[in-house]
């Protein structure tokens, strides 16, 4: 029995939160990706994203940068128990972001890990605003001064971050690695913030066109329907996931 899979907009403006056990999401800013003037000219930016450990509020006001000196997966660990953004926006959007931020009580000092899907300018352009966090951009980790730690993630091997909080290989729009940041046990279920992954809630007519590696990524978006209830994309709405299980023929 195969399932079916539809799709709609999930209600509401940024910022978007949704609260969870562990972990809550808050999308600071909505990507979008707009024609402008002629020659294919897009005015576009990354979708934006916050993820809050629920115990953060309840510690000190500041957390230590992780020193990883027990590998990437101790320094992986160490960063995820503070704010963590997923993508940054491009540099035009810099103000926007340290206002968005500052709407949920969180400074740039405060983060302790961003996550960059990949390493396009609309997504990663604000780095430079966290120069105490822990970067994981694509498949690149480092800690804070540039100290890079090899973690062998893969598509069948994701990065474990904390109770329900995973960083997939989700290749395709960026080439090879490209990242998602999935989050489970939310009050809408498993949230999947998926970079370019998708588009926008019905791009099946236009994300191949942008794809680095059309195959790749349909693989990847597949893996992403079968998991998600709520998808963050790069450059629109969240967006809810309903799976209906197909019913088979029946034989005359």
């Amino acid at each position: 029995m195969s399932s079916l899979v539809r799709t709609e907009p999930l209600r509401g403006g940024a910022p978007l939160l949704v609260p969870g056990d562990s972990y809550s999401v808050v999308v600071l800013l909505q990507g979008y990706a707009e024609p402008e003037g002629v020659d294919d000219a897009v005015r576009a930016d990354g979708s934006v994203t916050l993820v809050l450990p629920q115990a953060w509020g309840l510690a000190s006001d500041h957390q230590e940068s992780p020193r990883g000196g027990g590998g990437a997966k101790t320094a992986l660990e160490e960063a995820a128990r503070g704010p963590i953004l997923v993508d940054t926006g491009g540099p035009w959007a810099r103000e926007a972001l340290l206002g968005a931020l500052a709407g949920q009580g969180v400074s740039p000092g405060d983060v302790t890990l961003v996550v960059g899907t990949h390493g396009h300018s609309d997504h990663v352009g604000n780095l430079g605003l966290f120069p105490g966090a822990a970067l994981l951009v694509s498949h690149d980790f480092c800690l804070p001064g540039g100290r890079y730690l090899p973690h062998g993630l893969g598509e069948e091997r994701p990065l474990q971050l904390g109770p329900g909080l995973e960083v997939w290989a989700t290749p395709g729009h960026g080439g090879q690695r490209d990242v998602s940041v999935v989050v489970a046990g939310t009050a809408l279920g498993t949230v999947v913030v998926a970079g370019d992954v998708f588009e926008r809630d019905g791009d099946e007519d236009s994300w191949r066109a942008l794809s680095e590696d059309p195959v790749a990524q349909e693989r990847s978006r597949k893996r992403v329907l079968d998991t998600a209830d709520v998808v963050v994309p790069g450059h629109g709405a969240p967006f809810l996931v309903f799976r209906e299980a197909s019913q088979p023929e029946k034989k005359s």
